[in-house]
């Protein structure tokens, strides 16, 4: 006996709500991951300023501790 139209439209919206519950919880995920990843990017950034500035700072006699015989 063929599957009446009924319960096979009924399988359909079953399936095709899931498979919105599912898009939605993908979209929440990489929407929090892009969040994780702009914030580790401006932390890189900031980092590499940092290194730059202190690689361009000339070094003072202050800046290196006294050697071990003082």
């Amino acid at each position: 006996m063929p599957s009446e139209p009924g319960s096979r439209l009924d399988a359909l919206e079953v399936r095709i709500t899931h498979q919105d519950a599912a898009i939605e919880d993908l979209n929440r995920t990489i929407t929090q991951q892009w969040g994780v990843i702009d914030t580790l990017t401006r932390q890189v950034a900031a980092l590499r300023e940092r290194v730059r500035d202190l690689g361009e700072r000339p070094a003072g006699p202050g800046d290196e501790p006294p050697p071990p015989h003082y």
